[in-house]
């Protein structure tokens, strides 16, 4: 299928899926506006997916080493934020250029501005570079085992945008490049990594594989015309089942990691204020189960960028047990 034909090549189009009057169409520079589409500004809630995990961590490591909390935790939490913004901005530049040949077939992705003519892929592979090298920067400012894993994760990036070609699971491998924040920030705090934060890696990689099931299926039919896999394709009608079962693992993950963070305080109301982070994200994943209709790309779309207040609530749940 060819790209568009009432679509002229260059044309400042803003993107099918963006944020109806978001700041990029209304107020960005016309000639940045190609180059912050390409890094997702016109649709946050991708940012917020990334940096949540990234709190996460960051608060559980200073609720179990309070000693050690503080300005670092503070700039920990700032430095998170600016590095999600870039570093999901050079990820998602990223898979448009793998994706160029991809996205000029799927209705939602042919206005991106690779198929729809506003960069080129050269543009788009120097602006990926210029994200990570500021990135790269902001990492450096943390211990070496934080930087170490910041590295690492640059590989599960790389890797990526390739797994919906080999995999039914591609949303497995979107998880251990989105939720790696968990580890390095929970690393950046406390100097080391523990067993809690892989736990909370695990829920990190199984919410992610509940929202990105539930955002795949807006996709569903153009996979299926252009043979890409996914998780929403291969789940079909028994999408609700699979769905609770990664809710189940979120809440139980997610609690490990907070036991095994928070016992050797011995402060029960640290520990049940976090637990109950655990908790409330579970019951909003629960009250998007209620609302999800499979067959409805608008109601998907819906729900998936719900995901930012779900992942939002354990992040406030930890930050409050550092007070407790």
């Amino acid at each position: 299928m060819d790209n568009d034909p009432q679509r002229p090549e260059g044309t400042d189009t803003p993107v099918a899926d963006a944020y109806a009057q978001n700041w990029v169409d209304r107020h960005a520079p016309p000639h940045l506006r190609p180059y912050l589409r390409l890094s997702r500004i016109d649709r946050p809630i991708g940012t917020w997916l990334l940096l949540l995990p990234c709190w996460w961590g960051a608060f559980l490591g200073a609720a179990a080493a309070p000693n050690a909390a503080g300005w670092l935790t503070v700039w920990i939490v700032v430095a998170c934020g600016i590095g999600a913004v870039l570093m999901r901005g050079a990820g998602c530049t990223w898979n448009d250029v793998t994706d160029r040949d991809i996205d000029d077939k799927v209705a939602r992705t042919r206005s991106r501005p690779i198929p729809s003519g506003q960069v080129t892929t050269r543009q788009a592979l120097i602006w990926m570079g210029l994200q990570t090298g500021v990135a790269a920067l902001i990492l450096f400012t943390f211990n070496w085992n934080a930087v170490g894993l910041g590295v690492l994760s640059l590989a599960l990036v790389a890797i990526y945008p390739f797994a919906k070609r080999f995999t039914w699971w591609p949303q497995v491998f979107l998880g251990l490049a989105f939720n790696w924040g968990a580890v390095l920030a929970w690393t950046a705090q406390t100097g080391s990594l523990g067993l809690p934060a892989i736990f909370l890696y695990l829920a990190g990689i199984s919410w992610t594989l509940f929202y990105d099931t539930i955002y795949a299926h807006q996709d569903r039919e153009d996979d299926a015309l252009i043979g890409v896999k996914s998780t929403a394709r291969l789940f079909g009608d028994n999408t609700d089942k699979w769905l609770r079962g990664f809710l189940v693992g979120t809440v139980v993950l997610m609690s490990l990691a907070i036991i095994y963070a928070l016992a050797p305080l011995a402060n029960p109301l640290a520990m049940s204020i976090g637990l109950g982070g655990a908790w409330a994200m579970g019951w909003h994943m629960q009250w998007q189960l209620t609302k999800l209709d499979i067959d409805d790309g608008a109601v998907c779309l819906k729900l998936f960028r719900s995901n930012r207040d779900a992942g939002l609530l354990p992040a406030l749940f930890l930050a409050a047990a550092l007070f407790a």
